[in-house]
C-alpha cells in the first residue's frame, strides 16, 4: 500500500489521484494499491487574515512534511510552489511532474484586464506577488485580501466583494475551469511564482523503493527549469512576505531565465533576464538573484 500525502482542497486531491493513476498505469498491481489521505495544514486552518502576515511558503506544506518524517505517509505530493526552498533533512523531491501552463489568469465579469480597471476598483487576491505586480500595471486598484477556492472566488465576484481576481491557470485547466471572462495573462506582463504549475513528489531519502517508484515521473524539461527558479529564490531568500517571481523557460535556443523583485506597495518593480546553456541553468539563475539584489539593495528585503 502506497500512502499519497496532500492537502484536502479540490485542486490538492486531484493532483494526487493524478499521481496515484500514473503509478498504476506505470507499475500496475506492483506498485500496490494506493491510499490518498487528507492533511490539514496551517494555510488551510488560516482564514481570517493574509497569509503573508503569519509565515512563509511551509504554510500548506508543513505538516504533510512531518508526516512523511513520521512515516505516516510515503510520497508528498505538493504544488512546488509552496514548497520552501529548504526542505527537512532525510528527505527529498524525488520526482518533478510535466509542468502545466505557467500563467495567471485575469477573472472578472466586468473587465479584460488589470489595466482597464478604474480609480477604485477592487482587486481580490491572497497572493502579495499577484497584489504587487497588480499594483505595478494600475496604481488606481484597490487591492483586497481574497481567499477561498476557485468556486468560492467565483462567487465572491458574483456577489461583488471584488471586481476582479486571478488564478493560476494550471489549477483552472487541472480542474477543468474554463469561462469567457477568464483571460490569460502573458508572462511579458505577470511572471509567474517560482515554479508556478509543477507538482513535487516528496520522499524520505532512505525510501529506495519509493524512489525507485516515482522515478519515471519525473519530467528532466520541468525538473531543470524549477530547479534553477528554486536557487534564485533561495538567493533571495525569499519567502511569501517578499513579492518574487521567476520563470525559467527551455528552448531549441538555450535556456532563458527571467526574474523580478517587487516592493510590497507595487511602487518598484526591479528585473534581470540571463540566457545561456542548459547546463549553466541554475548558475543564471542565481546570477539574476544577485543582479537583483545588487540593483534593490539589502533593505529592500
Amino acid at each position: 500500500m502506497i500512502r499519497i500525502g496532500t492537502r484536502g482542497s479540490i485542486l490538492a486531491l486531484q493532483q494526487a489521484h493524478e499521481v496515484a493513476d500514473k503509478l498504476r498505469i506505470l507499475h500496475g498491481d506492483s506498485a500496490g494499491e494506493s491510499q490518498i489521505l487528507e492533511i490539514k495544514t496551517s494555510g488551510d486552518r488560516i482564514q481570517d487574515r493574509p497569509l503573508s502576515e503569519v509565515g512563509g511558503k511551509g504554510l500548506f506544506t508543513k505538516e504533510i512534511e512531518q508526516a512523511l518524517i513520521d512515516d505516516r505517509i510515503d510520497i508528498a505530493v505538493h504544488s512546488l510552489k509552496d514548497v520552501e526552498t529548504a526542505i527537512p533533512e532525510g528527505t527529498e523531491l524525488a520526482a518533478i511532474l510535466e509542468r502545466e501552463d505557467v500563467r495567471d489568469v485575469f477573472i472578472s465579469r466586468k473587465f479584460n484586464s488589470v489595466r482597464e480597471m478604474p480609480a477604485g476598483a477592487k482587486l481580490g487576491t491572497s497572493s502579495l506577488r499577484r497584489r504587487s505586480q497588480a499594483v505595478f500595471l494600475n496604481p488606481a486598484i484597490e487591492p483586497v485580501d481574497f481567499r477561498g477556492n476557485v468556486q468560492t472566488r467565483l462567487d465572491k465576484l458574483a456577489n461583488n466583494v471584488a471586481d476582479a481576481t486571478f488564478l493560476a491557470r494550471a489549477g483552472l485547466n487541472r480542474l477543468g475551469y474554463d469561462e469567457a471572462f477568464f483571460h490569460d495573462v502573458l508572462v511579458d506582463d505577470m511572471l509567474p511564482a517560482v515554479a508556478q504549475g509543477a507538482i513535487a513528489l516528496h520522499i524520505r531519502s532512505s525510501d529506495a523503493e519509493v524512489r525507485d517508484l516515482v522515478a519515471p515521473l519525473n519530467h528532466q524539461e520541468t525538473a531543470l527549469c524549477v530547479t534553477a527558479e528554486r536557487a534564485f529564490l533561495a538567493k533571495l531568500d525569499g519567502s511569501c512576505r517578499t513579492p518574487i517571481a521567476g520563470l525559467g523557460e527551455l528552448s531549441e535556443a538555450g535556456f532563458l531565465f527571467r526574474g523580478e523583485i517587487l516592493s510590497t506597495d507595487g511602487a518598484r518593480c526591479f528585473k534581470a533576464t540571463r540566457q545561456g546553456t542548459p547546463a549553466a541553468a541554475v548558475r543564471l539563475a542565481v546570477e539574476a538573484a544577485e543582479e537583483l539584489r545588487a540593483a534593490a539593495g539589502d533593505d529592500f528585503f
